[in-house]
């Protein structure tokens, strides 16, 4: 059985509801802004496509290959990247994450053939890994399981709420600057856009703790409090002894496997997002980016009410289940709709709300069995080798456009996927990651 916190007084209590809103409210909001700078940098080579495919001649399947050279470099520098961190500390490595991606994002602006265009997106993976782990495995270091879930829920909002920000944003972007100094729109919405992530790197190394001892804005008493629940929960916590005995836990396999599924489902929608709209009969790329802003929206609220019923039931596996399920169903439904416009949106809506709900409480999952090192260690393998799928899903989706003229086959492919992965959750004992 998982640890369960004792009874506590109504003064203790009080304390330790007071050091967790402090924890986040220092802490969330900034993670949240550092993944939305993230999270853009990554997807807007989505809108990109709509302009610099035609100005440089790339075919479908070309910028799905390019698409998915990201995850090859991410993969490869993934875990070794987490366990870095783990060993020097969020504040400098984080930081020197995000510089780094900042870059090479401003560098797109100079691609001219595929070789540099696969060139680039693969030092943009080698560049961002570890970032997203890394933050996982950071929010261990501050709340229990119990708490854990909603947080990662709130956290992991950046990613609709970059594509509520990201999408006009994009648009306007790419229609305002276009000509200017003789650079195409997309160009400038390279630059602009890796402007904040070079801001953001610089702020992590001022304001960002390693830890609960470190925070100078947490009392003794409340450091002391939270230093417990986490040092109680950990004698309930598998502990693996190195890398290897990692690896050889048939848990995390398993885990890989329902993260590759659900990553499939995840980039097949936000990959080609603005295509399906485009498709669906929505003209100019400010309006796409304003349309496409909508499942976002709607997904931030659906999503951070799926983490926290987790959290309140302790029940992670048919939530993640569940939400992959749904995810499968709008994406299936959004292909079927073809150019109903208003039947399409609802139906992406459907699948933003699923897809983005089941990711909080997958990586619920394994924080639920894994520690320390073995923690560093074990997220970064899942969502290393889960996010191979980000290479396999546009690499194919672009495939399967080029060979049918249509999105449909592929939609309907990363829809199988998504729901053979949450079979397999379902396939999980439940007192392994249900606490």
């Amino acid at each position: 059985m998982g640890y369960k916190s004792p009874v506590l007084s109504t003064t203790a209590m009080t304390l330790e509801s007071r050091a967790y809103r402090k924890v986040t409210w220092r802490l969330l909001p900034f993670l949240v802004l550092c993944y939305v700078v993230a999270y853009l940098d990554r997807v807007n080579i989505g809108f990109a496509r709509l302009q610099m495919l035609d100005d440089l001649g790339f075919s479908e399947t070309v910028y799905g290959l390019g698409a998915g050279m990201f995850f090859i470099g991410y993969f490869l520098f993934e875990v070794p990247s987490n366990l870095i961190l783990h060993r020097i500390g969020a504040r400098l490595w984080i930081g020197r994450i995000m510089i780094s991606w900042g870059l090479v994002s401003a560098l797109f602006m100079f691609t001219t053939t595929p070789a540099v265009f696969y060139s680039l997106r693969f030092l943009l993976g080698v560049s961002e890994a570890g970032f997203f782990p890394g933050i996982i495995l950071y929010l261990t270091y501050w709340y229990p399981a119990e708490r854990r879930v909603r947080m990662i829920a709130l956290f992991m909002t950046a990613v609709p709420i970059a594509g509520v920000i990201g999408s006009p944003l994009s648009g306007w972007i790419m229609e305002s600057f276009a000509g200017v100094l003789g650079w195409a729109g997309w160009q400038w919405l390279f630059l602009i856009e890796a402007l904040p992530a070079l801001a953001m790197g610089l702020a992590v190394a001022v304001y960002l703790d390693n830890g609960i001892r470190s925070a100078s804005w947490l009392t003794e008493e409340e450091k002391s409090l939270l230093e417990r629940n986490l040092l109680g929960e950990r004698t309930a916590v598998a502990v693996h002894q190195s890398l290897s005995s990692v690896l050889a836990d048939r848990r995390v396999w398993l885990l890989c496997a329902i993260y590759f599924c659900y990553a499939m489902g995840h980039y097949g929608l936000t990959f080609w997002l603005p295509v399906l709209m485009q498709t669906a009969g929505v003209e100019g790329t400010l309006k796409i980016g304003v349309v496409t802003a909508v499942p976002y929206l709607v997904a931030i609220v659906v999503m951070i009410l799926v983490g926290r019923n987790a959290d309140e039931r302790r029940e992670r596996r048919w939530h993640t289940a569940v939400s992959m399920i749904v995810g499968a169903l709008g994406l299936t439904l959004s292909a079927a709709a073809g150019g109903h416009t208003a039947i399409a949106v609802a139906c992406l809506t459907l699948a933003a709300c699923g897809v983005f709900s089941a990711g909080p409480v997958f990586w619920g999952l394994p924080t639920a069995f894994l520690g320390g090192a073995a923690a560093a260690a074990g997220i970064a393998a899942i969502n290393s080798i889960g996010n191979l799928a980000g290479f396999v899903s546009p690499y194919a989706v672009g495939w399967l456009k080029d060979l049918t003229r249509s999105t449909e086959a592929g939609m309907y492919a990363v829809s199988a996927a998504l729901v053979v992965g949450a079979l397999a959750v379902l396939g999980i004992p439940p007192r392994l990651v249900n606490r």
